[in-house]
């Protein structure tokens, strides 16, 4: 989950690392660090805590040099500290790395039988040491990183610089992204391309088991066997403005607020201009021939996932089995023949996400992906990319990016009922109206954002919440509760409203809020009395519905919150909102860090 950029060229080297580590910021920002060569030697600068520290180090202490790695630190081994921050260098090798070394232990105590000293608590030392011990057994430079990216066990991008070699840098990659930029005269690596964006449009993308060299002049990129190999040069498309927050006091309100434009983006990408039929691009294979759909993902991503499997099997009558990435492929499960996978990821790198997929196609699994980040390696790796438009997320709790998962989710939903005859036409016609509309009805759902606000000032004293919804309010009561968690560090759960009374009904008293998600559709009536239950208990009810659901209930509420009347179908869309802003105004009254909470990063590049 960490940012790793490395550039070797004219122009001094320490600006343009920290402006790409600004942009990698969102993968960690425990500590960051930089390393040049100056006149042959590995000069470095390090600090703890966010990048605004580093820079402040370097400013007053300045780096010179024209070739360089940075990187952006997300702790797994050893504490965020700048002894633990990266680059780790010996006097021969500075090395910065993304992802877990898990034959580090043992690595570490062959080195040390070698009179080899370590001073951090990483498993990133050894590499530094590996590839030095190598060269001092007189191993050439290229050799020794090829002996030492032999011996490491684990998931890892890597960029390394050698002391004396001011024309050469060395990546690879095993299961965490690198990608390869091309310049004038100039070249780059990093963990992302969205790092590189100001620097070059023109992107290499490294394959699994690759490792490269890289000079000024190009690239020579070689397998995991050592043979040299070529890899295409893409024209990126991602933008190199570095986003900013605009009016907004963080990224995480600016995405909120976003969401109705960026559904929009995403729905007209699906619904024909002139007959507004939901008409989604040619698949690679049968949707009406597929036998089982398995739906995997992380996170709030898995949310979005749950919501689908109810429009799959309701719309489409498709069965689907749904699991968290990280538990799916130990479970070894048998997957039908001609079944179908859909891996649901906003940044296309979250690695449990691509060793799920990469088990499903061993499996014989036609292979879908629903991606933000069209370049990214789950998309690279489908047979088929649908995009969600949401444009860059930076906040680390996901927002839009949430939704438009929830908009392409639902329009392949009707393409699969259209294709397996299960919807009659007049109401695929009907839901694909109520598609048209949720752009405009998440307008109007922003405008109680000082209302929620309101709310939140009484919900941030609690110290747990309870999330209820049945249907598919379900997933969007443990995406609620998942969002509180995230960023303002209360203790919340989101239940199915029917199971309260088989165990969570115990914790209900005045001090517990309870917010409930109930669109007025054919399950409004249970979730009802589920929250009479809670209120007999003395709970404190946010409770949020549509006119015709408040007047039922609403005046039993503590708080009520109304959301327009809409077809249940693109509910989910539309209740997504008012519980990210109950979290973002709960988390901002705390005083919380909002856009970069502790102990989390945006892209999960580990197991």
């Amino acid at each position: 989950m960490c940012g790793i950029i490395g550039i070797i060229g004219r122009q001094e080297a320490a600006p343009l690392l920290i402006e790409g580590l600004r942009r990698l910021e969102y993968r960690g920002y425990d500590s960051a660090g930089i390393a040049t060569l100056v006149n042959g030697r590995i000069e470095r600068r390090r600090a703890e805590g966010k990048l605004v520290n580093l820079d402040r180090r370097v400013a007053e202490n300045p780096l010179p040099g024209t070739i360089g790695i940075g990187h952006t630190r997300w702790a797994t081994h050893g504490g965020p500290t700048e002894n633990n921050a990266h680059p780790h260098a010996t006097d021969r090798v500075a090395v910065v790395h993304n992802g877990i070394i898990e034959n580090y232990q043992e690595l570490k105590a062959e080195l040390e039988a070698k009179q080899r000293r370590f001073e951090t608590q990483t498993d990133t030392e050894i590499i530094a040491h590996l590839v030095s011990q190598y060269l001092e057994e007189g191993m050439g430079t290229l050799e020794a990183a090829e002996a030492a990216f032999r011996r490491l066990e684990g998931a890892f991008s890597l960029a390394l610089i050698f002391a004396g070699e001011h024309e050469l840098m060395v990546g690879a990659r095993r299961g965490t992204p690198l990608a390869v930029g091309y310049g004038d005269d100039e070249m780059y690596v990093a963990s992302d391309a969205f790092a590189l964006a100001p620097l070059t449009n023109r992107i290499c993308y490294l394959e699994d088991g690759d490792w490269v060299e890289v000079r000024r002049s190009g690239a020579v990129v070689r397998d995991a066997s050592g043979a040299v190999v070529e890899r295409p040069i893409r024209q990126t498309s991602v933008s190199g403005a570095l986003i900013g927050k605009g009016q907004y006091r963080h990224f995480m309100q600016k995405e909120i607020h976003e969401q109705p434009a960026v559904i929009g983006d995403t729905l007209n990408t699906f619904i024909h201009p002139s007959t507004g039929a939901v008409t989604p691009p040619d698949m690679p294979f049968d949707l009406a021939a597929v036998p089982r759909l398995t739906m995997v993902a992380c996170g709030t991503a898995f949310y979005a996932a749950m919501v689908g499997k109810y429009w799959f099997e309701q719309i489409a009558r498709i069965p689907v089995e749904i699991d968290i990435a990280s538990e799916f492929r130990y479970r070894e499960a048998p997957m039908p023949e001609g079944g179908a996978a859909l891996f649901v990821s906003q940044s296309g790198e979250t690695l449990d996400t691509l060793e799920a997929l990469r088990y499903a196609r061993r499996q014989g699994q036609h292979i879908l992906s629903i991606v933000n980040v069209p370049e990214s390696t789950i998309a690279r790796e489908s047979d088929m990319v649908l995009q969600t438009l949401a444009g860059p997320e930076i906040g680390v709790a996901s927002t839009k990016a949430f939704t438009t998962q929830l908009t392409v989710l639902a329009c392949l939903a009707l393409a699969a009922g259209r294709a397996r005859g299960t919807i009659p036409q007049e109401r695929e016609a009907e839901l694909a109206a109520a598609l048209r509309e949720v752009p405009k009805r998440a307008a109007e759902v922003l405008n109680h954002d000082e209302a929620i606000r309101a709310i939140a000032a009484q919900i941030a004293e609690a110290r747990d919440v309870l999330y209820l919804g049945r249907g598919t309010g379900y997933p969007l009561a443990l995406e609620g509760a998942l969002k509180l968690k995230e960023i303002s560090y209360i203790h919340a759960e989101g239940y199915a409203a029917g199971e309260m009374k088989h165990g969570p009904i115990a914790l209900i008293d005045d001090g517990v809020p309870v917010i409930v998600v109930a669109p007025y559709d054919r399950l409004f009536d249970k979730t009802a009395s589920s929250v009479q239950e809670a209120l007999a208990r003395g709970a404190k009810v946010m409770f949020v519905s549509d006119a015709t659901g408040l007047e039922r209930l609403g005046d039993k509420a503590t708080w009520s919150v109304e959301l327009p009347a809409v077809d249940p179908f693109v509910a989910p869309i539309l209740y997504a909102i008012p519980i990210q802003l109950l979290a973002y105004h709960a988390a901002v009254l705390k005083g919380t860090d909002v856009d970069q909470p502790r102990n989390l990063a945006k892209s999960v590049t580990v197991e």
